[in-house]
């Protein structure tokens, strides 16, 4: 592929999108961003089908904007109109061989292979941590790749903020919208337990903007008498019901989260399950208090559904921010917002140290993620309008 002089590559004629891990409100409009923006640019785009697993059986469709094409009249549409996957990782891929034994093998190679032999250009993955990490080890392998973050986490590293987070923050504060009638009718303590994993971004933003008087995210260990302490003063002062909102992976001072279980044990994929956190807390609240208290894990609500407008926006800038990378031939890199505008960084930042080839994929000890920092102004709103975050 040869460089043009004024930075557009000349050869650019095919490029495919994946998209990768759980869903979120936003995929269908990046789809459409860098469809729109290739075509305008006489490129072809097409689509691997659920994620790496189609890269790595080498099955796609051509993705097309006309007026009967597959990625017309997507925007407002949630999900992915060509799928994801959230186990798949082609360095330690989960092979099941003939007689029942199950064995973790790096197939990779077939995957250079199959963008080789259909001449694309540029792989664009759509995805969080983890699928930036594979991005990044298929660059080291040559193949021209550029990411962009997707996660309602809000975690990916070197980037202010992931598609799909915004639209996961509106569901959660409607959620608490409502949950605050049935409190202040009932006299209850209503806990609201998000996602996030090891992030506090979904929490921490919903209880702001759902009027919550409890936030407990990952990043501040709690002590669930201070949390009881402000259910007690505010019903000194004639308030009957509070309001808490529970990342999915908090955990109290001195102790671990709650974790369902694993799954893809040996992949290296986001093995941890977490939720159950919500409950915990719940019951504790409801010893030491005297008040009913009742858990709600809102769970995948927070992923399905229409975006928001912002999202809507955030998704397409991202689209078309990548595809004009790939025609300015920048490769092994992730379209980001920084300073409030679009930009890219090389995905060496992104994985930060966690640089071993394959095995090791995202959310793990290794992995380079973005989390909630006590000099963030979210955390200084939350304090100065009275949530407690715990500690």
């Amino acid at each position: 592929m040869q460089k043009s002089e004024g930075g557009n590559y000349k050869m650019l004629k095919k490029v495919a999108i994946l998209a990768n891990g759980g869903d979120v409100a936003g995929f269908n409009a990046v789809i459409r961003g860098i469809v729109k923006t290739a075509e305008n640019h006489g490129v072809e785009a097409y689509g691997f089908i659920d994620g790496y697993n189609g890269l790595l059986k080498n099955n796609y469709v051509l993705l097309s904007t006309a007026e009967d094409g597959n990625a017309e009249g997507i925007l407002p549409k949630g999900g992915s109109i060509i799928g994801s996957s959230t186990n798949a990782n082609v360095f330690n891929y989960k092979v099941t061989n003939e007689d029942g034994t199950v064995e973790y093998k790096d197939l990779s190679d077939v995957c250079v292979e199959n963008i080789k032999k259909d001449g694309f250009d540029c792989i664009f993955t759509l995805g969080g941590d983890g699928t930036q990490k594979s991005a990044r080890d298929f660059a080291t392998k040559g193949v021209n790749v550029i990411g962009v973050p997707k996660t309602i986490d809000n975690d990916v590293a070197c980037t202010e903020i992931t598609f799909g987070y915004n639209t996961a923050v509106s569901v959660a504060m409607e959620a608490l919208d409502r949950l605050h009638t049935t409190g202040e009718t009932h006299h209850r303590i209503m806990v609201l337990e998000v996602m996030g994993r090891y992030a506090g971004w979904i929490a921490l933003e919903s209880a702001i903007a759902g009027g919550a008087d409890v936030a407990l995210i990952p990043e501040i260990p709690y002590d669930i008498n201070s949390v009881a302490e402000k259910i007690k003063n505010r019903q000194k002062r004639g308030k009957n019901f509070s309001i808490v909102v529970v990342s999915e992976g908090a955990k109290p001072k001195g102790g671990e989260m709650v974790v369902q279980g694993t799954r893809n044990n040996g992949s290296g994929v986001d093995n941890t399950k977490l939720g159950g956190i919500g409950q915990v807390v719940a019951n504790q609240l409801e010893k030491i208090t005297g008040l009913e208290a009742r858990n709600t894990t809102l769970g995948y609500m927070q992923r399905g559904g229409t975006p928001t407008a912002y999202d809507r926006v955030l998704s397409t800038k991202y689209g078309t921010k990548a595809m004009q990378m790939a025609l300015e031939g920048k490769f092994g890199r992730l379209a980001v917002i920084k300073n409030g505008k679009l930009d890219d960084v090389s995905l060496e930042d992104v994985v930060g140290n966690n640089k071993t080839i394959g095995a090791v994929s995202g959310n793990t000890a290794e992995s380079n993620l973005r989390k909630v920092t006590m000099d963030d102004d979210l955390v200084k709103t939350a304090r100065d309008i009275g949530i407690c975050l715990g500690d």
